[in-house]
């Protein structure tokens, strides 16, 4: 037996051992659960027996640069990262590929190791967390499990319970409980035959698995006594996680499906350490402070209600922001060639059959229906009312490219369970556009789309990498095409010069795409920019312009985003901020405070003047506060500046400045103050002072 088969038959020991310890621990294995286990064992001493690679050298290329020689089947990340004595290490990455640290590696290769400090590493930890809360769920409490993943919150269980109610400190108690015993995971990639065969007496389980197979298999791991389908690798074992934390239980409900009908969903967050439980619990403190929905609130910003769910109403402060933002991206679209278009919000289901989305995504659109029976959809993007546009006429090459905006509102029926605050709403609007253009612009479109991308998350003040995201399965398209555009984005990212990774098999299913991750003043990461390919509307819509020598030719569609959607990024605004919106994006710039009655005359002057030079000005007129009182509300209100006015400054033409911080800017001349705001504001400066 090779030494890659021996390694294979400890781990299947191990794993039957831990099985074994689980088994006394707590109760019996269901008739069900059982089959399933000897099925799984099945499949797995199948792959085993076919897996017979010549054991040989290969060669690992580190992030650092080192190279380190290893074997065939037997090498793995895990092995490499215990001999560089890198500490931490729960997960890793192959040519780009998410990889279980215990995976053999097959063949020469580039390897990244994550701690749990990284988003890589904290999904994996929490992946196996769900392994382990599903097992604990199914052999204590006697759950049907149906599905378990992870979340950008953290780790969940999706299961039926007949009693309902848990005790979350039972939970997490029972769950260390069981990581403690270290039970090795073992993975085997199934296809959906075996898939259907694994899962044959949980025809629900089975529903769920197959609507989130995005290719031709799909992992399954092995934790004990349980059984998990996960999209991910997991740590090489559940003595790795010393900590859970149970969150919240709240009802599931499925696409299609009007309630939850008793499924119900436990979502929770796994920890290596104690201490990492503790960072996490200060973190969330943090970010409860800065929830967008409590600056909403305290600012008057927005709010909701059920008479339009998921639909946010802004209230004058929180339009000022949105338009704000919205002027913002319109003043730099005139810069780099972008026009605007204004098209419909109705649309008959011709156009969204002819698409290709009334196939794949009726479920998400709202409907209405009109005389003669004519069913309509409101839109959930703009695309295919673009494609109308460009095949209104016949198109020239020499009109090529065409960049068109559209900041139309879209719709999308999004499950009620899953709205949040600005986060995921149903009505939104987009900083969409479409650029049309011939193959051989592609590569300077794409540079342009990510040069647009870094010089809007600047102002913000964000960092940001980029993911090259390419071809799923299944696609539409021919290889060839696939292979060029995927090409053609990675010359473009390499010539933009930003930081950027391989994440493989994440393309949309007519085209790759590159993905911009942001990162925020309080460490988390968001996704709002993307900018996709799109080789099969032009197709659909036959869209065709003449070229040079006189043929039709088929152009290239890119589908693109900088702020995404504008509500989402109000959002993440807020929180990055904290409430304290700098200056040009304020809707509470500066606050005018009167001292003594003969100077509210020169407070109601100035504020004048501020409002005719475009700021969002106010008078403090409350006649029984004291000037501190005044003042500190103001600060209490995120007012960046408050202009103190008494008789000497009447006199004088000046205004004394304060900063919201508290910081006192002295008394400056009006004009002089003026243009110094203009300047902040115009400029778009972060900064406080002046």
């Amino acid at each position: 037996m090779t030494v890659a088969g021996l390694s294979r038959l400890l781990t299947c020991r191990l794993a039957g051992h831990a099985a074994l310890r689980m088994r006394r621990s707590y109760s019996k294995v269901s008739p069900v659960i059982l089959e399933q286990l000897q099925i799984f064992e099945h499949f797995a001493e199948k792959r085993a027996s076919t897996q017979t690679a010549e054991e040989k050298t290969l060669s690992v290329q580190l992030v650092d640069g080192q190279k380190v020689k290893g074997t065939a089947g037997v090498t793995t990340p895990l092995s490499i990262a215990q001999s560089l004595r890198s500490k931490g290490m729960i997960v890793s990455k192959v040519n780009g590929e998410l990889w279980d640290l215990g995976r053999p590696l097959e063949a020469d290769c580039e390897l990244q190791l994550f701690t749990y400090d990284t988003i890589e590493g904290k999904q994996a930890a929490w992946r196996t967390g769900a392994c382990v809360l599903a097992g604990v769920l199914e052999s204590v409490y006697g759950a049907h499990v149906c599905r378990e993943g992870v979340s950008e919150l953290g780790l969940f269980c999706d299961h039926l319970l007949e009693n309902g109610d848990v005790s979350f400190t039972e939970v997490e108690e029972r769950c260390k409980e069981a990581a403690a015993l270290k039970i090795p995971l073992s993975r085997v990639e199934l296809n959906s035959t075996e898939i259907k065969e694994l899962f044959q007496n949980n025809k629900l389980r089975l529903q769920l698995v197959e609507e989130q197979m995005n290719g031709p298999t799909v992992g399954v791991y092995r934790c004990g006594n349980s059984l998990a389908v996960s999209h991910g690798p997991l740590l090489p074992h559940t003595g790795l996680l010393k900590s859970f934390k149970m969150l919240q239980l709240s009802p599931v409900t499925l696409a299609g499906q009007t309630d939850s009908q008793g499924m119900m969903r436990l979502l929770g967050v796994a920890f290596p350490q104690e201490k990492d439980r503790e960072e996490w619990e200060k973190e969330q403190e943090e970010a409860r402070r800065k929830d967008h929905r409590r600056i909403g609130t305290d600012q008057e910003l927005f709010f909701f209600d059920d008479v339009s769910p998921g639909s946010c109403f802004f209230l004058p402060k929180g339009a000022h922001i949105y338009n704000t933002l919205t002027d913002f991206i319109k003043s730099e679209y005139r810069r780099r060639g972008f026009t605007e278009v204004v098209t419909p919000t109705l649309y008959s289901t011709a156009l969204w059959e002819r698409s290709g989305h009334w196939e794949h995504y009726s479920e998400n659109m709202f409907t209405v229906t009109s005389e003669g029976s004519q069913t309509y959809a409101l839109k959930p993007m703009n695309c295919p009312a673009h494609c109308l546009m460009f095949e209104h006429r016949v198109r020239s090459w020499r009109e090529l490219p065409l960049r068109w905006a559209d900041f139309g509102a879209l719709h999308r029926n999004e499950l009620s369970g899953t709205l949040g605050g600005l986060t995921r709403v149903r009505r939104f609007c987009q900083d969409d556009a479409h650029i049309f253009c011939i193959p051989e612009q592609l590569q300077e479109e794409i540079v342009a789309c990510l040069d647009f991308v870094k010089s809007v998350y600047q102002v913000f003040g964000f960092t940001f990498h980029c993911l090259l995201s390419t071809r799923p399965t299944p696609c539409l398209g021919e290889p060839e095409q696939w292979d060029d555009a995927e090409q053609q984005l990675e010359r473009s990212l390499q010539h933009f010069g930003e930081r950027w990774e391989l994440n493989p098999g994440d393309g949309a299913f007519y085209g790759p795409k590159i993905d911009i991750q942001i990162k925020d003043a309080i460490g988390r990461q968001h996704q709002c920019a993307t900018i996709q390919l799109d080789f099969q509307l032009p197709i659909r819509f036959n869209l065709q312009y003449v070229g040079r020598d006189g043929q039709l030719r088929r152009p290239v569609m890119i589908h693109r985003a900088v702020l995404g959607s504008l509500e989402r990024m109000i959002a993440i605004l807020a929180e990055n901020f904290g409430g304290k919106w700098p200056l040009w994006l304020s809707p509470a710039q500066v606050m005018v405070i009167p001292v003594g009655g003969s100077s509210e005359a020169y407070a109601k002057q100035v504020v004048q003047q501020l409002c005719e030079s475009g700021f969002m000005a106010n008078l403090s007129d409350d006649q029984g506060a004291t000037i501190n009182k005044k003042v500190r509300s103001a600060q209490l209100a995120q007012y960046n500046y408050i202009l103190v006015v008494g008789e000497k400054e009447q006199d004088s033409g000046t205004v004394n400045v304060r900063s919201r911080a508290g910081k006192q800017l002295g008394r400056r001349p009006l004009e002089e103050v003026l243009t110094c705001l203009t300047q902040l504001r115009d400029t778009r400066s972060n900064q406080d002072d002046f």
